[in-house]
């Protein structure tokens, strides 16, 4: 049986509040943040990283956008982009979220179903940077390239009908700071 789904990876931010920091790098309990992410993703098809290549445990696919550091939007499509074999669904996570688990994206795909995805939920009701979305409704609603840098992520996701699921645990914890990491050891 093969996986239903593909996965983009989010690496390559500029990290303003970690001091310019490689967050895929930053270590937490002894692996790096990518490493965390990869293992949320573990029975993805595909993984695509969109940040500089690293050393990683697994085979991925790493790509860039053009131009570098063009927010969230346009990292997520440049990955979509770069899926060799793309999958109807496409898991989507910051690597700044150490907490996300293959269950977190297990219960994101069932409550996908019947809808153009599903998106977690922290305990304050603001929506994580981990969802997943059904790849042609993304296609439907993609911007131009001219338009999806700095396109905020949200008004790209607005006319999507996407469900929403509570975080379990630390699972909406992500890594902004210095004290963030502190934090999580």
């Amino acid at each position: 049986m093969t996986s239903a789904f593909s996965a983009v990876v989010l690496a390559g931010g500029v990290a303003a509040r970690l001091d310019g920091a490689d967050k895929a790098s930053v270590e937490l309990h002894g692996r790096t943040l990518l490493t965390w992410a990869l293992d949320a993703v573990v029975d993805a098809a595909e993984v695509v990283v969109v940040g500089d290549p690293v050393p990683t445990h697994r085979p991925v696919t790493f790509t860039r956008e053009d131009p570098r550091h063009g927010g969230p939007v346009a990292a997520l499509l440049t990955g979509r982009d770069a899926l060799l074999d793309p999958r109807p669904a496409l898991a989507v996570l910051a690597c700044d979220m150490p907490y996300l688990t293959p269950a977190t994206f297990t219960r994101l795909r069932e409550a996908a179903t019947g809808r153009d995805g599903a998106v977690l939920v922290g305990p304050d009701g603001r929506r994580q940077l981990a969802m997943v979305l059904d790849l042609d409704r993304l296609d439907a609603v993609r911007p131009t390239l001219e338009e999806q840098h700095g396109l905020a992520l949200h008004r790209l996701l607005a006319p999507l009908d996407l469900g929403e699921v509570g975080a379990e645990g630390r699972e909406h914890r992500d890594v902004d700071t210095w004290a963030d990491v502190r934090d999580l050891t």
